[in-house]
């Protein structure tokens, strides 16, 4: 071979070596699956969470990607549809081959999702208060179990408000169910006589509120003061809360304290007869952080509206995201197990102040905090404590008080600590 050949040879092998390892760096793309309602009845809550991850990603990018490769949100769109959630959790993860899953909202849509997370060992970052009363190896909880929510927000109304009768207002899936469950175990302790709690139950979308919010004033004839535990979720909130006022009812009168509604839904419909009333959150968009400040800039800039509104379930998803990213930075792989071991111990700055830590039994340290409504749809922020570990088994049932979730060191989320033995779980929890 001549000269010439020898480089002509040299130059093709030069670029298809090049054209090999350009391919390899196409091919290097972790994809981040969103499971989020775009329509239907949870779509006033859920589409803001779809947009959230998709600005995370962006960032995670802008900022050089991950382990040298470049994120890609694969969103997905269930629909409301509590069925359909595990299909598009099964398309994330055997058509997209997702690496790791930001999503839901509901209790039932994740109880729907979670078979098939464990099924496929695939990871599932959820992001809102639960109820708790479960532990997957395949869920990093980041929202609120009820002792980082429920529980602080009726102490809140027991040693502030003095409130004497309780009416425990859901939506009638698992999570309303559940935590009201706990909660009226919780009030008896407490010394609130059993007929003094008054529990009622609706269906998603619910829209005829009179006869409810008639009974709910009706609590209060003999004078005693009544206050509103609302599990109320999507949008029959605001047929809710608009037949309060128009029945006259404020919260001077009877407060409600709301465990699902937020800035964003409070964006949707006029507050300024909602004033006063309450919310308990981890998060609040009026905390005054510079760590708060930059993220809303930078949600504005992302969605080009100033207008737009954060809020609990955006905090999480911002934290837990940062921290799956942390850990697989730790781990050098998105390997769901290799991940699941980085990820203990992880830290993050909440926005609110302080930092949030993942504990062994995969929940979060939060503070806890109370908002007022206010006439702009903000709340105004009148109780915060200091970060509170979460509990995925409650002290307030018999049956679970005894038993302890650690993936960490005891390999087992349902430890019974008085038989020193691991149930072993199922799906149907």
């Amino acid at each position: 071979m001549n000269k010439l050949n020898k480089l002509l040879a040299s130059i093709s092998a030069t670029t298809l070596i090049a054209a090999a390892s350009g391919a390899a760096a196409q091919d290097c793309t972790i994809k981040v699956g969103v499971l989020h309602s775009l329509s239907g009845t949870m779509a006033i809550s859920e589409t803001t969470l779809a947009d959230t991850m998709q600005m995370l990603v962006a960032g995670q990018n802008e900022a050089g990607g991950l382990l040298g490769c470049e994120l890609e949100a694969v969103v997905v769109d269930p629909a409301s549809d509590w069925p359909l959630f595990a299909e598009k959790a099964r398309e994330l993860l055997t058509v997209h081959k997702v690496d790791v899953i930001f999503g839901n909202w509901t209790s039932v849509s994740r109880k729907s999702v979670l078979p098939v997370i464990e099924e496929l060992n695939g990871l599932l970052f959820y992001p809102v208060q639960y109820e708790g009363e479960e532990s997957s190896k395949n869920v990093f909880y980041t929202g609120a179990a009820p002792n980082q929510q429920a529980i602080p927000a009726v102490d809140y109304y027991l040693e502030e408000l003095g409130v004497e009768q309780f009416a425990l207002l859901g939506t009638d899936y698992v999570y309303p169910r559940t935590t009201n469950n706990i909660l009226k175990s919780y009030l008896i302790s407490k010394g609130i006589a059993p007929e003094n709690i008054f529990v009622n139950y609706t269906p998603f979308g619910h829209s005829d509120w009179a006869t409810i919010v008639g009974d709910v004033v009706a609590l209060g004839a003999d004078g005693n003061q009544v206050g509103v535990i609302s599990t109320i979720n999507g949008d029959a909130n605001v047929g809710f809360y608009k037949e309060l006022a128009a029945a006259g009812v404020s919260a001077d009168d009877i407060p409600v304290v709301a465990f699902s509604v937020g800035e964003e839904e409070l964006s949707g419909f006029d507050t300024s007869e909602l004033v006063g009333h309450l919310a308990a959150w981890n998060y609040f968009m009026s905390a005054d952080t510079p760590e708060n400040k930059a993220f809303i800039a930078k949600w504005q800039a992302y969605t080009g509206d100033d207008t737009r509104v954060t809020n609990d379930p955006m905090e999480a998803h911002y934290i837990g995201f940062n921290m799956w990213v942390q850990a697989v930075t730790k781990a050098g792989t998105t390997d769901v197990d290799a991940v699941r071991s980085a990820m203990y111990g992880q830290t993050f700055p909440n926005l609110t102040g302080g930092v949030a830590k993942m504990l062994p039994n995969h929940h979060l340290t939060k503070p806890v905090l109370i908002g007022e409504i206010t006439a702009d749809g903000q709340f105004d922020i009148i109780s915060q404590t200091e970060p509170v570990p979460g509990d995925a088994w409650t002290d307030f049932l018999p049956e679970s008080a005894v038993l302890k979730s650690d993936w960490k060191d005891l390999g087992c989320g349902m430890y019974n600590t008085e038989t020193k033995t691991c149930v072993q779980l199922t799906s149907n929890y």
